[in-house]
Order: structure tokens, then C-alpha cells, then sequence
């Protein structure tokens, strides 16, 4: 494999799956043609970044974690004043009703997206939507790609910050992504995968996409929570940990004890656990990322999604 083609592989890379060019997609009640699901210019998603989104996975028939992610869905709605425009069963029945249009059971990635709507002029007063939220439900046969568990991520330390919770708090999972483009795109440009983002103090934070851990000398290490998404896959970790037996913390850590680490690894809905092989050219441990506590929590997290699906 050449450098540029690892090069575009981040944890978000997926198989090729050739029935996912003529999925449906729910746009606001309806079930439309992949080519022909569209929202208006007009939307206030499009327009602002003025919405937030759920990233789910469904194995044997059943949403993994579904209770968590409405928790967060439906608090972060709240705190931004989004009437979603259904409850969390009403939630629920358009993605059960989009997975049986599309005859899917498993292995199947998610994106539900919920925006303000669409405005009746294009300016940022929330008033100016009035026509009620607009709810689009993308769902895809997707499974990640297995070569990242042999080699794993690559990171580079990149200046964009996440964030302040006075100016856009990181704990919003909204439309408005472009802090994570840039850092992204800082990545790319320094010859890594993804983007690992400092807090505000200047402590290890989490990368443009995921959340980040490491392992030194048996503990396991991730930030305070304070200025990152607190994942949904994070906290199943640290929970898995705690009941395991294997020491957790959640504290601030500076790059250098993350250079140093023995093990080092990314969570998400979902790749799960990545591990990470190098940051900013600095090889992780001695077998890319990877060692007896990231395969340990790694075997405890799928013995505990199969339960939580089974």
C-alpha cells in the first residue's frame, strides 16, 4: 500500500459496499431515492451549521447503546432550544421503519440528523425557521476497514483548539463541525491521519474525530471530559475499565506523557477502538499502538455491544 493510500484511511474509513448506492433515506417522513433525498438551500443546517446529529450502529436487528445516544441527542436539543418534533419512540420508529426499507439488520452505520429547519430568509435569527425541524436518517451497510487494527492511526499534534465551552462547547455534537474540518485538514497537510486537538490549557484533548486514550505502565489515561465530546463509546470504555479492574483516569496529561505512552488508542461509534501507531512521527510502544490492555478492553467492549444487541 502506498503512503497516499494510507494516507486516506482515518477511523472513519469503511469497506466498499456496493448496495449502499441505491439506499433510501428518510427526509422528514419520507423515504427517498438516494439521488433524489434533498433538503432546501434554505435549510437552516445548510445555511448555519444550526442543528445536531446521532451517530448510531445496528447489529442483529437492534441499535447498539440507543438509550445513550437519545440521551445526548435529546439534551443537546434542549440546551439549544431544537424541537425535535417526536419523542424517543417516535425517534426509533423512523429508524426501524428506514432500516426495513432498506432491508437492513446489521452492520449498518447510521447518521440522524436534526436541524431548525427551514428559514424564511436567509439570515441566523432562529426565529426566521418556522416551518418546524428538519429530520434527515441516512443509514449505510458499513463495516470499518480491518487493516487500521494491524497498523493503526497516525496523528499529528495540530493548533486548532477544542474548545471552550463559553465560546462553542465541544460536548455539542452539531452541525457546526468546522473547528474538526480544520484540524483535519492541519492533519492531512502535516502527513497524518487525523488530528490530535489540545484542550484550552494546553493538555491532551481528543483528535478531530474521536476520542483519545493511552496506556502507561498498566493505566489507562484520558482527559478530564471537560473541553471534548463525552462519547458514548469513551464511557463504555472507562466503564469496562473500572469493572475489569483496570486502573482509569480521567485527568489532564501533557504530549510528552503521550509520546511516552506504552499503548494508545481512539474510540468512536464507529471503529469502536482504533489503535494508534504513531504521533507526530513518534512510534506508540512496541507493536503500533496496541498491547495486552487495549486487546483486553477491546474483546470486553464487543462481549458487551453483543449483550446490549443480542
Amino acid at each position: 500500500m502506498s503512503k497516499d493510500e494510507h494516507h486516506r484511511e482515518t477511523t472513519h474509513s469503511a469497506e466498499d459496499d456496493p448496495r449502499n448506492q441505491d439506499i433510501l433515506i428518510y427526509v422528514n417522513g419520507e423515504l427517498k431515492r438516494r439521488e433524489e433525498a434533498k433538503v432546501s438551500v434554505y435549510d437552516s443546517g445548510f445555511m448555519l451549521g444550526d442543528g445536531m446529529w446521532e451517530g448510531m450502529r445496528l447489529y442483529n436487528g437492534k441499535w447498539a447503546f440507543f438509550d445513550e445516544h437519545m440521551d445526548r441527542l435529546f439534551e443537546s436539543c434542549t440546551a439549544v432550544s431544537l424541537d425535535i418534533g417526536m419523542d424517543r419512540s417516535g425517534v426509533l420508529d423512523a429508524l426501524t421503519r428506514t432500516a426495513k426499507a432498506n432491508g437492513m439488520t446489521h452492520d449498518v452505520h447510521c447518521r440522524l440528523m436534526v436541524t431548525r429547519g427551514v428559514k424564511e430568509r436567509p439570515f441566523q435569527h432562529p426565529s426566521l425557521s418556522r416551518s418546524g425541524p428538519t429530520v434527515v436518517i441516512i443509514m449505510e451497510h458499513s463495516r470499518p476497514v480491518t487493516g487500521l487494527q494491524v497498523k493503526g492511526i497516525r496523528l499529528a499534534t495540530v493548533p486548532q483548539v477544542r474548545g471552550l465551552p463559553m465560546s462553542q462547547d465541544a460536548k455539542y455534537n452539531s452541525h457546526s463541525k468546522l473547528n474538526c474540518v480544520i484540524a483535519c485538514l492541519q492533519a492531512e497537510q502535516a502527513g497524518a491521519d487525523e488530528g490530535l486537538m489540545l484542550d484550552p490549557h494546553g493538555f491532551v484533548n481528543t483528535t478531530n474525530a474521536c476520542n483519545f486514550f493511552i496506556v502507561r505502565k498498566g493505566e489507562v489515561w484520558t482527559s478530564t471530559g471537560d473541553y471534548c465530546m463525552n462519547g458514548v463509546t469513551r464511557q463504555k470504555v472507562i466503564d469496562i475499565c473500572r469493572a475489569e479492574g483496570i486502573p482509569v483516569f480521567t485527568r489532564n496529561y501533557s504530549l510528552m506523557q503521550a509520546y511516552g505512552a506504552d499503548e494508545a488508542f481512539l474510540t468512536g461509534t464507529f471503529g469502536a477502538q482504533t489503535p494508534v501507531a504513531e504521533i507526530d512521527g513518534k512510534p506508540i510502544g512496541v507493536n503500533g499502538g496496541r498491547g495486552p490492555v487495549f486487546d483486553r478492553i477491546r474483546a470486553c467492549y464487543a462481549d458487551l455491544l453483543k449483550e446490549n444487541t443480542s
